[in-house]
This record gives C-alpha cells, structure tokens and sequence, in this order.
C-alpha cells in the first residue's frame, strides 16, 4: 500500500510539497512554510447538521477533546463526529479511533465545521470493520475560504465486512481528505464515494488508495465534483489488487463540470494490477454543461441561471442518492441544495 507521509503541525520539516508525488497538487509547503502557533481554546457553539439524528458524539474544538476520543460499536449504532475549528492564523490537530466489532452496523455522521480564518487543521481517523460489521461513514465539510485543512483516514476492512463511505465538501484554500484502505477481501465490500462543489478560489483533494490484499473482494466508487471562478478540485484515486487477490471486482469513476474559464481540474485515476481473473475498470470525464439541455430548459420557460442550477444539481445528486440511509440522506441533500 502506499504510505502517506506523516504530517506534525509542530514540525515543518514534516510538511509535504509538491516534490512528494501524492502531494503534486496540493503543495502544502507552498502555504505552510512554518510551523502554525497552537490554536486557543473554543466553544462547540450552534449543534451540527446531523443534530436531529441522534446518537453518540464525538466532539473536538479546535482539536481538543470535548469527551471520549474513541468508539466501540457493538450493536445497530449511530455516531455523531464533529471537528469544530474557530481560530484565526493558528493551528490545532484531532485524532480518534472508531471500532466496529463483530455483527455492528454503525452509522458515521461526520462533520468539519469551521468559522474564523487562515487557520490550520490537520485531522486524524482510525476505522476498523471487523467481519461481519457494516459502517456508513458519511462527511459534510464547510470550511472558510482561506482555511487549510488536512484529514488522514485509515480503514481497515476486514474479510466480511462493509464499508461505505460519502465525502461532501466546498473546499477552502487547500483542504484535502485521503482515505487509505486496506481491503480484507472474501466478502468485503467497500464502496467510496465523493462530492466537492468549489466556488471562488477554493481548492478541494479527494485522494484515496485502496489496497485489496485478499481474493473475491469488491471496491465501488464514484466522485463527481463542479467548479467555478478560479476554484480547483482534484481527485486521485489508486486501486491496488495485491497478489493473491484474485477474482477481485473494483470499479473507479470520476466525473465532473468545468463552470469557468480559469476554473481547474486535475484528475488521476489508477489501477495497479498483481492477481489474475479480475474485473477492474476506472473511468474519468471532465466538460462542461449540456448545452442542447440547457437550450431546451430555456425554451421551456427557464431562466438560463436556473437552469444551469437545476443541471448541476441534477449531476451532483447522484453521488447522495447512492446514501442507503434515508434520513441522512435528506439531511445532505438540504444541506448541498442550500449551498448550490
């Protein structure tokens, strides 16, 4: 599998730039040339977006622990995990660890919120499925522009078990999430999927690597992403099939819009391939809206401005409506529709 570099907020040293190959796009030396001061103390404030779901939380502020930083599932759970920063020009780290024992179907509700400004978050997720398990992990991101934000997650997925995980963010000035999954095989299945929709000078990174290291094991995903103005969105996404791993089933798609002329898009899909009999396919495709449908919408007594946003919306909704839980599903599909 490949290794993430370690990053330590207290350690420029640590910080990787675009030399590093996983790090080409989103150079984080280029904006973070030392280290940050640690970011005070804050208040959780205002409930998250999945308040009226219930449940368990897991809280930090500002990287500080409101509470436990670490879960066991054991049954049909839910769990609330909200990343609140509110600083301005410092830096603060958050780490915590979710276990799905045997037989648990654990509901993930994931939020970073973030108020202030040109603040530094650098967050860190363990999730461990063991067989039999299913977790749905589901994240909303709302970050200011001018934030950097930073999220290392690392899955193990258990022969057995289910995965499935929804990313929905709007970007900030570099903001990125890589999942690093270690794919059990023989009746695991894992799905990842991705959304960003980025306006102004916001850049968003939806890195995964997911290694497959047992046989008759399934990976799905699907990333869609829509950029304006000068705003960025980059997506790499590596499926690697170890050897040994034969009979596996990974499919990979990224597609997205293109709303302006200086807007950018940087996308590398990858299939790395060491077992026989499998069936692996990755797709990417980046344009610009229909416009023979947006002719016909206007024709039918639509504002171009509506129709465009009626479009876009229709292209993005199909990474939420892939969401098996209903109520969090509406509930991202309130949020993104208030956004767009």
């Amino acid at each position: 599998m490949t290794v993430q570099p370690k990053i330590d907020l207290t350690d420029a040293s640590t910080f990787p730039s675009r030399r590093t190959e996983a790090w080409k796009y989103s150079d984080l030396r280029r904006y973070l040339r030392e280290a940050p001061e640690p970011s005070p103390a804050t208040e959780v404030g205002a409930a998250g977006p999945f308040s009226d779901l219930g449940g368990e939380a897991i809280v930090f502020a500002n990287g500080r622990a409101q509470g436990v930083t670490d879960f066991i599932a054991s049954g049909e759970q839910t769990l609330g995990l909200r990343f609140v920063s509110n600083a301005t020009g410092t830096g603060h780290t958050a780490s915590a660890r979710v276990v799905a024992r045997p037989g648990a179907k654990l509901l993930l509700l994931e939020t970073h919120e973030g108020a202030g400004s040109t603040y530094v978050a650098h967050n860190r997720l363990d999730i461990d499925v063991a067989s039999g398990a299913e977790v749905t992990r589901i994240v909303l991101i709302e970050e200011p522009e001018d934030a950097i934000s930073v999220t290392d997650i690392d899955v193990k997925v258990a022969k057995g078990g289910t995965y499935r995980q929804t990313t929905i963010t709007t970007g900030a000035k570099l903001q990125r999430q890589t999942t690093t999954l270690a794919h059990g095989g023989e009746g695991a299945d894992v799905r990842i999927d991705g959304l960003y929709a980025l306006t102004g000078s916001r850049q968003s990174d939806l890195t995964s690597v997911v290694s497959h290291q047992g046989a008759n094991g399934v990976t799905s995903q699907l990333t869609k992403g829509v950029v304006s103005e000068t705003a960025r969105g980059v997506f790499q996404g590596k499926i690697v099939v170890e050897r040994g791993a034969d009979g596996t089933d990974a499919r990979m798609g990224h597609h997205a819009l293109i709303l302006g002329e200086r807007a950018e898009i940087d996308a590398k899909p990858e299939l790395e391939i060491y077992a026989d009999d499998v069936q692996c396919a990755h797709g990417n495709t980046i344009g610009n809206l229909d416009e023979s449908a947006l002719f016909y919408m206007q024709q039918r007594g639509i504002p171009a401005d509506e129709a465009r946003a009626l479009l876009t919306q229709a292209f993005l909704f199909e990474v939420v409506d892939r969401i098996a839980h209903e109520d969090a599903r509406e509930v991202v599909r309130s949020w993104l529709t208030a956004r767009l």
